[in-house]
């Protein structure tokens, strides 16, 4: 019979790189390590790994096999906490996935004030997941999912919860410092910086650059928003962000907001969730509070 102790031998296996260092890892012997992947082998009637040297390569049912580790087990252990917490009169911990770089510092101002209405409840912020934003919902890796690109699955619901327009950062001395608004082929000859996420999700490339047909000079990522404005305010590049964001960093450094085409481009903040959790107290006093800021901040 399969059984969870197996998912999470085949799980660390493939993490830590062999049968040796998963066993100390799950505090086992190799020999009833292996002992206990071969009968389920036997029983299942293939084979979980095929040996290449003192190397150990998943076949394709230990690939599956995987693949159901990694979705089955955080909703195991998801679910083993939240009884725990639940013994202990405990409300329980709100995770929270970022999918958007910027959000940050908008996420702090939300997270102060709950933290203070809701002393008995722990939160974490999570920015890489194992299956993508979508993925880490239905994986019960996170609760809370913050992107301003929601996909709409079954099971998962999206509240949208502010309101803001994208624009073109650029240092004050610039050339389009002062235009009302500017035109794709005005970032021909600029190093366009953004965060390090894949061209097809980016705003200025699909809502922008791409439709007018228009490519940058450069594109350059940088991960920390702190480091992004000062590239911008030295004249290294320009910047595609929230106006609020512009706005909050132009009085530290010079910086200024312009217009990205004669309208704009205009977006939301979304909260995802599992429909299933909707009902949490906790959960949804969150949203509750996440939709309140954002209409003075824009």
């Amino acid at each position: 019979m399969l059984e969870r102790t197996h998912l999470t031998i085949v799980q660390e296996v493939e993490k830590q790189g062999s049968l040796t260092a998963a066993a100390s890892v799950l505090c086992v012997t190799q020999s009833a390590l292996s002992h206990s992947m071969k009968k389920l082998e036997q029983h299942l009637g293939t084979d979980i790994w095929t040996r290449e040297g003192r190397n150990l390569r998943l076949t394709q049912a230990g690939q599956y096999l995987l693949a159901v580790a990694n979705r089955i087990l955080p909703q195991l252990d998801h679910a083993e906490a939240r009884m725990r917490q639940f013994a202990k009169g405990e409300r329980g911990t709100l995770r929270i996935g970022m999918e958007c770089h910027p959000c940050y510092q908008w996420l702090l101002k939300i997270v102060t004030p709950y933290l203070a209405a809701w002393p008995d409840v722990d939160v974490d912020v999570k920015q890489k997941f194992q299956f993508g934003g979508i993925g880490a919902l239905f994986g019960h890796e996170i609760d809370v999912l913050v992107t301003p690109d929601p996909l709409h699955k079954p099971g998962l619901q999206f509240e949208p919860v502010f309101d803001y327009e994208q624009v073109l950062a650029v240092a004050r001395n610039h050339a389009l410092a002062n235009a009302k608004y500017v035109k794709p082929r005005q970032l021909i000859n600029e190093v366009v910086i953004t965060y390090p996420v894949e061209t097809n999700r980016l705003d200025i490339y699909n809502q922008f650059l791409i439709p007018a047909g228009v490519a940058p000079k450069r594109h350059k990522t940088i991960e920390t928003t702190d480091i992004m404005m000062q590239m911008v305010a030295s004249g290294r590049g320009v910047a595609a962000l929230p106006r609020w964001l512009v706005q909050e960093y132009a009085g530290k450094v010079d910086v200024v907001p312009v217009r990205l085409g004669p309208n704009g481009i205009a977006k939301q903040i979304f909260l995802g969730t599992r429909e299933a959790d909707i009902g949490t107290d906790y959960l949804q006093a969150f949203i509750n509070l996440a939709r309140k800021p954002m209409t003075s901040s824009t």
